[in-house]
């Protein structure tokens, strides 16, 4: 009876350190978001769109789905990063999501233009 307290009292303190160490990274992450348009406002379905993180520079990629849109999580707040969306000679530049943009879930469109 005993060994059995045991096991529920050390499952229930690690499920606490779990619950702790999940809201501790919460407060230390974000999710960025958005669209991708064409230049008439249109939303664009099977665009790149990058993400750059400008301390490691490691870059990851999203292909847009239904309505132009697209996600990344797991973004460190402390961190600064750009994205910028490509679709077939289209590009609409890099934008930056900096740390004092405070937001836990920013949302950042893209629009598409021509290359130059």
């Amino acid at each position: 009876m005993r060994l059995i307290a045991l096991f529920a009292l050390a499952a229930l303190v690690g499920f606490a350190q779990d619950s702790k160490k999940d809201k501790r990274q919460a407060a230390t992450e974000r999710i960025v978001q958005g669209s991708v348009y064409d230049s008439n406002d249109k939303f664009v379905n099977g665009a790149v769109v990058q993400l750059k993180d400008l301390r490691s520079l490691q870059v990851r990629s999203f292909i847009t789905q239904e309505n132009g849109a697209y996600h990344f999580s797991g973004l460190k707040v402390d961190n600064d990063y750009q994205l910028k969306a490509d679709f077939k000679g289209y590009t609409s530049g890099w934008k930056t999501l900096s740390v004092f943009d405070t937001r836990k879930e920013p949302v950042v469109n893209l629009k598409l233009e021509k290359k130059q």
